[in-house]
């Protein structure tokens, strides 16, 4: 790290101080936007419930408009902006002129100049307010208008082709209301606090909190009683229909949300694998199913493009949710959309591909198994169900909890679940059986 890279010195911690650390860290680190927000709100211990949900809103809110903001600051920086510090105050503060009425224009404006004086020096400080207060002059940005601007053209196409106007627009802007999707843990009592909140539309498990804080600080977490989990992501796991006494094997199983519902679904007689490249990932997931209170799977690091380990080949079902773009979180993690670029979708398709190929092998003869993706991209979801069919044969899904998705039609092989329908992030799956 240059000296020009470095972050300010901590001072007492504000919303907005909060989020622009994190903003450095996704500019400077290419750090993922919920690990950079979650370092610095877990730093920052003394700041108010209210201020933590105000630097969550700073933050994500500049992430999701940084194109449209950048844009209105470049007529008055002809030199550009390369100082992530002195860049990451002006767009924080350009979000708050341009796209929030509750914060007075000249305390943005004094609150940014401040942080560029104390990090920057006096000089520069005079820089960043002639901008600022050019910048307060133009007109506001509506987060439609700045979400749509910062989606690069390309993917713009991608997602309005392979889902649509509608829903392309419902998955680049987030809803109003910050809700958290939490899963009830089957056996475990529902605190006290959960059982008025709301039911999800796609999973009967689900209950969505909105405004809470972190769910993981109140009563419940640390008995078991429930699993931070957005509701689209159970209704993947869900779709699999784990039954009682089977063998199931979650070969991407990542830090195991989805893996600790087929072990409730399986129960004592049944049997879970879960793998994954990553063994920071799995050592987590122990630790998820110790909270639990569940019978520990077995566990395995296992690269499925390269080989199989040592997984048997016997699983009655088996899930594969695979790597992917990730489209379909985008109004949760716009950093995504700068990242990309035209030949990724194609590249990790392949990848998946490759993926559920290997996986396939470790299906019994007339076993199943479902491909899913948090990706909406049709390169990413229908063409790879057509390139694999010649080893799986698409089957309709096997999962009496999400009949109320199919709405008293028959159960499809492929579907696809998303936020203007039912409010979660975007996802696609297609179910299998083993020829």
């Amino acid at each position: 790290m240059t000296d020009t890279d470095a972050p300010p010195q901590a001072s007492a911690a504000s919303a907005r101080g909060v989020a622009v650390h994190a903003l450095i860290r996704v500019l400077r680190d290419q750090a993922f936007g919920a690990a950079a927000l979650s370092v610095e709100l877990e730093r920052a211990q003394g700041l108010a419930e209210r201020d933590r949900a105000l630097a969550t809103e700073l933050f994500y809110g500049t992430l999701r408009s940084k194109s449209a903001l950048e844009a209105r600051l470049a007529p008055y920086a002809p030199r550009g902006l390369k100082d992530v510090v002195v860049k990451a105050e002006l767009l924080v503060a350009a979000y708050q002129l341009l796209s929030l009425d509750r914060i007075p224009a000249f305390a943005a404006v004094n609150a940014a100049v401040s942080g560029v004086r104390a990090a920057r020096g006096k000089q520069v400080a005079g820089f960043a307010n002639a901008v600022l207060r050019k910048v307060a002059q133009g007109e506001k940005l509506s987060a439609q208008d700045a979400a749509r601007q910062s989606i690069v053209p390309w993917l713009l196409e991608a997602l309005v082709n392979s889902v649509g106007e509608t829903e392309a627009q419902a998955l680049i802007v987030p809803p109003p209301d910050k809700v958290v999707g939490l899963r009830l843990v089957s056996g475990k009592s529902t605190p006290n606090w959960l059982k008025n909140s709301a039911i999800g539309r796609a999973s009967l498990r689900s209950r969505l909190v909105v405004g809470e804080g972190d769910p993981r600080k109140r009563e419940g977490y640390r008995e078991g009683a429930f699993v931070v989990q957005e509701e689209g992501a159970q209704v993947i796991a869900l779709s699999l229909g784990a039954r009682p006494g089977e063998r199931i094997l979650d070969a991407c199983a990542g830090r195991g949300q989805k893996t600790t519902l087929f072990s409730e679904q399986v129960g004592s007689a049944g049997a879970v694998w879960a793998t994954d490249v990553y063994p920071k990932k799995l050592e987590a997931l122990a630790s998820e199913y110790e909270r639990l209170q569940l019978t520990a799977p077995e566990l395995r690091s296992v690269d499925w493009t390269v080989g199989v380990g040592d997984v048997p080949a016997d699983f009655d079902r088996v899930m594969v949710d695979a790597p992917c773009t990730g489209t379909g979180t985008l109004r949760r993690r716009p950093e995504i959309a700068t990242r990309l670029v035209p030949e990724d979708p194609a590249r990790l398709s392949a990848l998946a591909e490759g993926i559920v190929r290997s996986a396939a092998t470790r299906v019994r003869v007339g076993g199943r198994l479902v491909f899913a993706v948090c990706s909406v991209l049709e390169a990413e979801c229908e063409a790879l169900v057509e390139r694999v069919s010649d080893v799986l044969e698409p089957i309709a899904f096997d999962c009496p909890e999400l009949e109320a998705i199919w709405k008293d039609a028959p159960a499809p092989c492929a579907f696809r679940i998303g936020p203007s329908e039912f409010g979660t992030d975007g996802y696609f799956a297609a179910s299998f059986r083993k020829r």
